[in-house]
């Protein structure tokens, strides 16, 4: 039992150094691993799997509403990133440049995407002429660079993945209905698959997406209290369109500028699942993203017709995403290991309970055990598995309600922050200044403008002049 124990006790306690713990998960649960390429991940099987399931879902939901995918160059030359000035001075800092092709210096040198709103501007140039090429609604999954100085798996490496999409209209009103749509596409796969409750809202103007007219965003809180940026959606207004000349004949005849929008989420939504749900016995997986929903673990596999058995079970389970740990380890490491990857149900089956006609059910999330009767098998594991994932949503949104506070002066506000890990709502003036103030002195930053306006309190939590808006502040990744 000492090596059953051994897998377990490798994992940092959470409450004791929290970053330790995610570490030591990541690693230990086998989904990336540190790279010879300073900065950049390899992402493990077990971490990819989660990241295809992430795809294929969202990429289900982003069709419904009429996107099709594309694929744009990874490279952009520097003379077409000058053209919207706001944009590169915001990407300059991490920008990655080939200056060389083979032996020969290049005459233009050339940026590794940190994002391709230039790339698809350019091509919208060029392929939209009338009212009737519109709407143009694209998304391209693909790996960007940002040379980010400090990373951490998932949550910040200088290459990542992730969907971007792109998109033009013929109206500020149908790029305004795209830029929330697809905000709510992103909040209801978080919810609904991810099992991670969000505040939707808006970003403020020292938030927002460089040379965007405004930016949306859905905040997550994590088990710490820290929140995390789960998914934006820009809406360009038609600013990149006069940049680049993207104009098309209207049904007047009348030539005009399209409007844009941008929406993306990429592998540090791995990071959020980890640091919402995971515990100390590693990774804790919703059944919906799951790669493994369902493991058969035979007990007593040298005894005849165990592992027959296991396998027959793993047969009639073929409706769930299921597989049979039939290796010759013992049974209390194969239930280390399979807690350790988040794998959300176990089925336990050895000579007594084949003698009984029945199976034991072990949940990953609470660790309660169910005995059930073989003939019932599918229908127990489809109900506890609805039942698992309705049940680490409220677990998420319950912690996340606990850890959020209100602020209404400047002295409560600062004491939260100091004492009180989460989100902050407090009321703001909407000046630059008090924001930077409250980053500055106390650290949070302003998570959003939640749509979902509350009167708190007449004047700003910073300054005590009128307040505009409420907002959920918070200490961020």
């Amino acid at each position: 039992m000492a090596k059953d124990k051994k897998m377990v006790e490798a994992i940092t306690s959470m409450d004791e150094d929290f970053a330790q713990w995610y570490t030591d998960v990541v690693k230990k649960a086998e989904l990336c691993d540190y790279s010879s390429v300073k900065g950049c991940m390899v992402i493990k099987p077990a971490g990819y799997a989660i990241w295809e399931n992430i795809q294929q879902e969202l990429d289900r939901r982003f069709k419904a509403t009429g996107v099709q995918n594309v694929y744009m160059p990874m490279f952009i030359p520097e003379g077409l990133l000058q053209k919207e000035k706001d944009h590169v001075e915001g990407f300059a800092p991490e920008a990655a440049w080939v200056t060389h092709g083979g032996q020969e210096k290049l005459q233009e040198r050339m940026c590794v995407r940190p994002t391709s709103e230039t790339l698809f501007c350019d091509f919208y140039a060029k392929d939209i002429h009338s009212y009737r090429d519109l709407p143009r609604v694209y998304n391209q999954w693909c790996s960007v660079v940002r040379w980010e100085k400090t990373t951490r798996p998932f949550l910040r490496s200088r290459e990542f993945l992730w969907q971007e999409g792109h998109t033009a209209h013929a109206t500020a009103q149908d790029a305004e209905d795209r830029t929330i749509q697809m905000l709510n596409v992103y909040a209801d796969f978080c919810e609904e698959v991810l099992a991670i409750p969000v505040i939707r809202g808006q970003k403020t103007d020292k938030e927002k997406f460089a040379g965007a007219e405004a930016t949306y965003t859905i905040e997550a809180l994590m088990h710490d209290g820290q929140a995390l940026q789960s998914g934006t959606s820009h809406n360009f207004g038609d600013g990149f369109a006069r940049a680049f000349g993207i104009q098309f004949a209207d049904k007047d005849n009348v030539l005009k500028y399209v409007h844009q929008t941008s929406w993306g989420l990429s592998t540090r939504i791995i990071g959020a699942l980890i640091m919402v749900h995971g515990d100390d016995n590693g990774l804790v997986l919703p059944p919906k993203i799951a790669p493994t929903q369902v493991i058969v673990i035979p007990i007593q596999q040298q005894k005849e017709g165990v592992l027959e058995k296991a396998a027959e079970l793993k047969d009639r389970l073929s409706n769930f995403r299921v597989k049979v740990d039939d290796t010759d380890k013992s049974p209390g490491w194969k239930f280390s290991e399979c807690e350790m990857r988040g794998i959300p149900l176990r089925v336990e089956i050895g000579p007594k309970d084949m003698e009984k006609e029945q199976a034991v059910l072990v949940r990953r999330d609470t660790h309660e055990k169910k005995i059930v009767a073989l003939a019932d098998l599918e229908k127990e594991v489809e109900s506890l598995l609805e039942t698992i994932q309705g049940d680490m949503l409220e677990r998420a949104r319950t912690h996340r309600d606990t850890h959020t506070s209100t602020a209404v002066t400047w002295e409560e506000l600062v004491e939260t922050v100091n004492t009180r890990a989460g989100f902050i709502k407090a009321m703001w003036c909407g000046d630059r200044a008090c924001e930077d103030k409250i980053k500055e002195e106390t650290g949070a930053t302003s998570r959003c403008m939640p749509f979902a306006q509350e009167h708190l309190a007449d004047t700003c939590v910073c300054c005590g002049r009128p307040a505009k808006k409420m907002v959920y502040w918070g200490r961020a990744y």
